[in-house]
């Protein structure tokens, strides 16, 4: 079975609309889909009653936060999108998203870049603004080459558009998901790029919260990658999810393009397929 549980739509910091990113994942012989995108739960409003679809859909979402000074992300899955829980952390987290995005748009003016805050809104279609939008708006003037070189210059870990302060706490965003009878999953663990005993350490947090998932296989991955996290997952007891982290078509991000999950590893979906 094909199984893709992080995904975003143009809702947040996607490519493709709500409508097409489905339609494409159905191409692609999707059979579980989750739509994570970040802060925001609006890409299900777009598609409307889920069973409608020729797909099995797990509503899901990606909420930001922090861990000792660390940005990480936590996805939701298999929500009760109407349950008081995650439509107040979507509310709370959405006002963060916004004074983020005005504060980086501020750090970057006072960097001497001259950035049209109304126009990386327009780029957001007047979604989430995120740091991706100032990436496109930053090519759109022709101040860097690409978004990469945008992030490298400007908006990376430590840069001057590098802003993390404003997200809710990590148990409160675990307590949101868990309020809506959904599962938390930290997502893609080794993009944060931390040494094996601070991973040990923020999962032993993670888990203490209330957190049950990892997501053992984030997109294209090398073997040794998959190992390391397959030992943590059953090391600390987890259920393993997966998903591919689709933004948009491309060589290296395709819908349920994935490597495989470890076969000794407990899923994520087991209860609920």
């Amino acid at each position: 079975m094909k199984i893709d549980l992080h995904t975003h739509t143009s809702v947040s910091d996607g490519l493709l609309s709500p409508g097409d990113l489905l339609a494409r994942a159905i191409e692609k012989g999707v059979e579980v889909l989750s739509i994570t995108d970040h802060d925001s739960i609006g890409a299900y409003e777009i598609l409307g009653e889920l069973s409608d679809y020729p797909i099995k859909i797990s509503p899901g979402i990606e909420f930001s936060t922090q861990w000792r000074g660390v940005g990480v992300h936590i996805v939701g899955l298999n929500l009760d999108l109407t349950s008081v829980s995650i439509l107040q952390g979507v509310a709370r987290q959405e006002r963060a998203r916004e004074l983020r995005a005005e504060l980086i748009c501020e750090k970057l003016i006072k960097a001497g870049l001259s950035i049209n805050y109304e126009r990386v809104k327009e780029l957001a279609n007047s979604m989430n603004v995120g740091r991706p939008h100032f990436a496109q708006h930053l090519v759109e003037l022709g101040l860097v080459k690409d978004i990469a070189t945008a992030f490298k210059k400007y908006l990376g870990n430590g840069k001057s558009g590098d802003v993390k302060q404003g997200w809710a706490e990590l148990p409160q965003i675990i307590e949101w998901i868990t309020g809506s009878g959904g599962t938390a999953v930290l997502a893609h663990p080794l993009k944060y790029k931390l040494t094996r005993t601070k991973l040990s350490l923020l999962l032993d947090d993670f888990i203490e919260a209330g957190g049950r998932g990892l997501e053992v296989v984030s997109g294209k991955q090398t073997a040794d990658k998959t190992s390391l996290l397959e030992k943590r997952c059953l090391q600390k007891g987890l259920l393993a999810s997966c998903g591919s982290d689709f933004h948009q078509p491309s060589n290296w991000s395709e819908l349920g393009n994935m490597s495989a999950i470890p076969k000794a590893c407990p899923t994520i979906w087991s209860d609920w397929l």
